[in-house]
């Protein structure tokens, strides 16, 4: 094939090496822009140049299966780009902000379920002292304690004690305190004051400080 000095020609690349599969040995022609050598070194091995006028515009070389699964799983194993100190540092700002947000609102509903849940308890065990009273004829007095409706008192044991009253033993109240009982009580004579005193675990307060009692 005759050169063009510095100059470029338009020629078919016939593909002849390589070929294993049925697909590879097929004759794939393609039409590229080469220098003025007749032959050419390529990835899959030397390849024979011919000469071509076709006139159509020229297209890229088309890799061969082979060439492009080794391409692609060449950029699989490429390493990615982790994520940057700053960027850290962002998402640990824009966490604290939510948490500054949202912090408060989470432990107010935590405060008002626990308030919730001694009330129900509260409930329940007047509940229990109501029918202890209904075989006895009386409440448990302050030394026999909530723990009569559990177990039969020890100390001036009633007749007609019954099974336990509960299902099961005396439960704390939320924040992990007893219940005070008092029988007969300063606010009910005639009856029991059951109170828990919240989460500060004294007397009056507000909030999830304030007094839960049996008698309001």
């Amino acid at each position: 094939m005759r050169a063009l000095n510095g100059g470029f020609r338009t020629v078919v690349i016939r593909s002849v090496s390589g070929a294993k599969s049925r697909d590879e040995n097929r004759f794939a022609w393609f039409r590229v822009q080469l220098s003025t050598s007749s032959r050419a070194r390529l990835e899959g091995g030397w390849t024979t140049l011919t000469e071509s006028a076709d006139p159509r515009p020229m297209i890229p070389l088309i890799p061969s299966r082979r060439h492009a699964l080794r391409a692609l799983r060449s950029r699989r194993s490429e390493p990615r780009a982790g994520f940057t100190l700053i960027e850290i540092l962002v998402v640990i700002v824009v966490i604290a902000i939510l948490a500054t947000l949202v912090a408060p609102n989470i432990f107010q509903h935590v405060g008002a379920a626990k308030s919730a849940t001694a009330k129900s308890q509260i409930e329940m065990l007047g509940a229990a002292l109501d029918a202890y009273r209904l075989d006895n004829g009386s409440y448990p007095t302050t030394e026999q304690g909530l723990a009569a409706l559990w177990e039969k008192p020890t100390v001036d044991p009633p007749n007609n004690w019954r099974s336990p009253y509960l299902r099961k033993p005396v439960p704390l109240d939320p924040w992990g305190r007893a219940y005070a009982y008092l029988s007969p009580g300063q606010a009910n004579p005639q009856g029991y004051d059951l109170v828990t005193y919240g989460a500060d675990g004294k007397p009056g307060g507000e909030g999830e400080d304030a007094d839960i009692t049996s008698w309001k």
